[in-house]
């Protein structure tokens, strides 16, 4: 089991998934990963569960991590923004099917 399912699965995460720089030819050495997150239907994160999760993704992935729910942009006022993530996202881990990228 990777080190991000064993996340996933800690944190009660049905999905979790890259959007952003990450996926483009401008990401660099210097870009966070902008990563998208779904909980278990019966999961409640708090915001200091938001923050503890956010830096276990930057100590897995040594880089700065911009950590939204799916939840939260599918509720977001700006349908640009909300439509561009929910669009372009990739899935690195779902747990209603086997998915993994290898990074």
């Amino acid at each position: 089991m990777t080190e991000i399912a064993k996340f996933c699965q800690r944190w009660r995460i049905q999905e979790l998934a890259l959007f952003g720089s990450v996926l483009r030819d401008d990401f660099n050495p210097y870009s966070d990963v902008d990563v998208l997150v779904t909980g278990m239907p019966d999961n409640e994160w708090g915001l200091l569960d938001h923050v503890k999760m956010q830096q276990e993704l930057q100590a897995l992935l040594h880089r700065n991590i911009d950590l939204v729910t799916k939840r939260a942009v599918e509720r977001s006022t700006n349908w640009l923004r909300r439509n561009e993530i929910l669009k372009t996202a990739q899935v690195l881990f779902s747990e209603r099917k086997a998915v993994y990228v290898p990074g």
